[in-house]
């Protein structure tokens, strides 16, 4: 059974946007300010302030508002849950197809 399933739901989500993940990589660098990360997208920013908020809800960020400014910064955390749950996912299906190369070796005809 999952840990956190309905944290990595929301994760995935939000991974899954090519939006979110530039943003996410820009923020990898360090923070940024809104209007920073908004410049190279083509949209409103209405619209890219959603994206923003489902990075936020889904915890991968931070925001943070000192006077006009509101600054984002990567959460580490969650990238911890979903290294997880993927480094268990990697042993299975490595323990599952080092079992299936057992198995065909050993059906495989001895020359």
């Amino acid at each position: 059974m999952e840990k956190h399933p309905e944290q990595l739901n929301g994760i995935f989500q939000a991974l899954a946007d090519p939006t979110r993940r530039a943003v996410l990589s820009r923020l990898g660098k360090g923070p940024a300010s809104i209007s920073d990360l908004a410049k190279p997208f083509d949209m409103a920013l209405p619209s890219f302030m959603k994206h923003i908020h489902f990075l936020e809800d889904s915890g991968l960020i931070r925001t943070h508002k000192e006077g006009r400014v509101r600054t984002c910064a990567l959460e580490k955390k969650p990238f911890a849950t979903v290294e997880s749950w993927l480094s268990a996912q990697r042993a299975l299906w490595e323990a599952r197809t080092d079992r299936l190369e057992q198995f065909v070796t050993a059906a495989s005809p001895k020359e």
